[in-house]
């Protein structure tokens, strides 16, 4: 079985947990005999690890006759074309708004070097719309250059590519929703991300959702046929922390970690909220923020007004082995998402023997039995269980070695075989 796979990056060019994920199921599905990947991102850089798959650039990708294909292209596909521009943000499914400015000028579609390449930044920057119609016009001629029989595109980014792809070669199309816009919006659905999210799921033949929490969206939000729709969990690859033992805090205190966007989507204000709560009760305990997001300021102002400045610690954002050193001086993890269609960050914890708490509404929660679940909005139970955890040591250590025996359990390979299983069935559909 031969994969055309779309992404939007890969390892170690990533901004957070959608080039993780697609990684490790890279790496789970290299081990299912007989299956070929090609990974396409739309800027590669040269040092990615291809060692379980192809990588290809549409940076790379020489165009012939572009402008003839660019007006046809554009007619067929008038869905992805914006009259306004989208603020760069720091993370695949971070926040984000549409100003009023105009996104294309006139006679600016695309930027094609003197070789006939288009050019891309890779990145979720002010012209991430622009690059998302690009990378989809440049797919079609990927589809066509490379035998395959299935098509996965991973996330909305990549809906456009994966539809272009199918059209030209025929082949079916499997979707990976890892986030809705409704999980990123809290409600408020951006309109244009809305749309290009529908068209992906009314043209793909099988939907891969990340929990169930995600499959109810994707069908009664976007009206799915739920017949369609498959529920696959995240994973997390194994990692050897002997070596990173090492590490030390430099204070005696407990540390209490938030790691994630600081956005309205991951719930930064109730854990400001229970910190608050906490250190009423005891203060031998200190706080870290770690992320980045539109929320920080406010993060920062509140932390302020309750008092607490000196037991909160903001860091920005994390990534690579920071995330690891960050668990290692770790006590207890906190991820209070509003609405978290998975969430990686608590398996990466527990792997780290820190004990979790996380909200009932994130997907992770339906597959974790060895963790605190809290609704995120429930402050009081929150600061509870965080209390809990950092008095009784008894407590702590059930939760690090249970958590850490269920969360070795999880592993890429056995998502790749439900993967397989889906494009099996999504090739079926077409025999």
């Amino acid at each position: 079985m031969k994969v055309l796979m779309f992404g939007w990056e890969f390892p170690p060019h990533i901004s957070g947990g959608l080039g993780t994920a697609c990684y490790g199921l890279t790496q789970g599905l290299s081990k299912i005999k007989d299956l070929e990947i090609v990974f396409v991102v739309p800027k590669a850089h040269g040092d990615e690890d291809q060692s379980t798959m192809q990588l290809v650039g549409a940076n790379g990708v020489n165009i012939k006759q572009v402008q003839t294909h660019i007006e046809k292209f554009k007619t067929q596909h008038t869905y992805l074309e914006v009259d306004s521009h989208l603020v760069p943000y720091n993370d695949p499914d971070e926040y984000y708004t549409f100003s009023s400015q105009d996104l294309y000028g006139k006679n600016k579609f695309f930027k094609v070097d003197k070789e006939g390449k288009l050019e891309f930044s890779g990145k979720y920057g002010a012209n991430l719309i622009e690059e998302i119609y690009k990378y989809a016009f440049v797919a079609a001629t990927i589809s066509s250059d490379y035998e395959h029989d299935v098509i996965h595109a991973h996330d909305w980014l990549c809906y456009p590519a994966g539809i272009a792809a199918k059209e030209v070669s025929g082949k079916p199309l499997v979707i990976h929703v890892h986030a809705t816009d409704f999980d990123r919006s809290g409600g408020s659905v951006n309109p244009k991300v809305f749309e290009i999210e529908k068209k992906g799921m009314d043209a793909a033949d099988k939907i891969i959702a990340v929990s169930n929490l995600t499959r109810n969206i994707v069908i009664e939000k976007y009206g799915q046929d739920p017949a369609k729709v498959v529920t696959v969990y995240n994973a997390v690859e194994p990692v050897s922390i002997e070596e990173k033992l090492a590490i030390k805090k430099g204070v005696k205190d407990k540390v209490v970690t938030f790691l994630g966007r600081i956005t309205m989507q991951k719930g930064p204000e109730y854990f400001v909220e229970a910190a608050y709560q906490v250190l009423k009760r005891t203060s031998n305990v200190r706080f870290v923020m770690a992320g980045s997001g539109d929320m920080l300021e406010k993060m920062v102002e509140r932390a302020a007004q309750l008092g607490i400045t000196d037991k909160f610690h903001f860091t920005g954002f994390l990534k690579g082995d920071d995330v690891f050193k960050m668990f290692l001086l770790s006590d207890v993890y906190v991820m209070p998402s509003v609405s978290e269609p998975f969430g990686i960050s608590p398996l990466e914890a527990m792997q780290s023997n820190v004990p979790v708490i996380i909200s009932k509404q994130s997907g992770v929660s339906e597959i974790l039995t060895h963790a605190v679940k809290v609704d995120y909005w429930d402050i009081d139970a929150m600061a509870d269980a965080i209390y809990g955890i950092i008095t009784y040591d008894s407590l702590s250590s059930v939760f690090k070695e249970k958590g850490k025996e269920e969360v070795d359990s999880l592993k890429w390979a056995n998502a790749a075989v439900h993967v397989h299983d889906v494009y099996t069935s999504a090739i079926n559909l077409f025999v």
